[in-house]
């Protein structure tokens, strides 16, 4: 074979190499569904001290949660704050949490 025909299959071998490697980057980690129900509507929800969304939105939609512990707070103006401490588990379906804020007393 040749230089130049070496040289060339050489760049081929690599590129073809590089194409098969870009599937093999850093996987998603898997995420377990949280879903919520309660109110108010216009509750706040975060999750380990992130804002997700309104309550409604979110019992619309549910949450994806990355497996592990997680703290859930769930606050709205002249009610008391929710908070809980969850666990989402890979394989054991979805996190399921009812939400009934409490008002402030008078």
């Amino acid at each position: 074979m040749t230089g130049a025909k070496a040289w060339g299959l050489s760049v081929l071998s690599g590129a073809v190499l590089a194409a098969g490697l870009v599937g093999c980057g850093p996987r998603t980690p898997p995420t377990v569904s949280m879903r919520v129900t309660g109110g108010p509507d216009n509750a706040t929800v975060t999750v380990d001290d992130q804002f997700v969304g309104s309550l409604a939105v979110v019992a619309a939609r549910g949450v994806a949660l990355p497996v592990g512990v997680h703290h859930v707070t769930v606050e709205a103006a002249g009610f008391l704050p929710w908070d809980k401490t969850v666990e989402a588990k890979q394989g054991e379906g979805p996190v399921r949490l009812d939400v009934k804020l409490v008002p402030i007393p008078d």
